[in-house]
């Protein structure tokens, strides 16, 4: 029997993955919650990343939270914290932290919305895929050296994270089977596909939020 990881976009940069026995939800913010979470993952504890009601409406007793630690002190609750290279198993689901920063976004001289060390991205992977969730981030080096993905959930907003041309150029440099478009605002990501369908082999997928896609 072919295995189907199905991924749904609750908005923003909230997603909802289910395998055949484990359901996981990442950056809890945006969207409805609506089924207890076997594992929750959250890239940083910036309120649209790490939403305590949200992560309160899906937490069960046998929920593993992996979060950096600022998240675990906003929710009052113990989180597992993976630092970017360190990895982790949940049944069949393996999760990898990878760096995620701003190196060119800045709140104030100096201080970048999201320093390196603070938050981190996610390899996740389970019925033999794998998903890359960038978290917020611009395009950093170490985007370079991750290849094999079937699908990447990249910001493409601008502000806080990589614009839709710098989202292209880090997704054309992975070469993704697929990829999705996310944290867009009000942005049109129909130049972010058109950019990165030109310069790979990638197939760019926009969704909307509430839609599913199957790999």
């Amino acid at each position: 029997m072919v295995k189907v990881l199905e991924i749904k976009w609750l908005g923003h940069a909230s997603w909802k993955l289910k395998t055949g026995e484990i359901t996981v939800y990442i950056d809890p913010y945006a969207g409805e919650y609506d089924e207890e979470a076997d594992l929750i993952l959250s890239t940083h504890h910036h309120d649209d990343h790490c939403k305590p009601d949200k992560i309160e409406m899906v937490k069960g007793d046998k929920t593993v939270i992996v979060a950096p630690p600022e998240c675990g002190k906003k929710l009052g609750t113990p989180v597992t914290s993976l630092k970017p290279g360190e990895s982790m198993s949940f049944g069949d689901v393996t999760v990898k932290a990878v760096e995620a920063y701003n190196f060119k976004r800045f709140r104030s001289p100096g201080t970048p919305f999201h320093p390196k060390g603070i938050g981190v991205g996610y390899l996740v992977k389970a019925e033999g895929k794998t998903v890359y969730h960038v978290g917020d981030s611009d395009y950093i080096e170490e985007m370079n050296d991750l290849k094999g993905l079937d699908l990447v959930l990249i910001p493409s907003g601008g502000t806080y994270t990589m614009d839709g041309p710098e989202a292209a150029e880090a997704t054309i440099a992975m070469n993704p089977a697929k990829a999705v478009p996310m944290h867009i605002w009000d942005t049109d990501p129909a130049g972010y596909k058109k950019q990165v369908e030109a310069g790979c082999d990638t197939e760019v997928i926009v969704m909307k939020p509430g839609e599913t896609l199957s790999l």
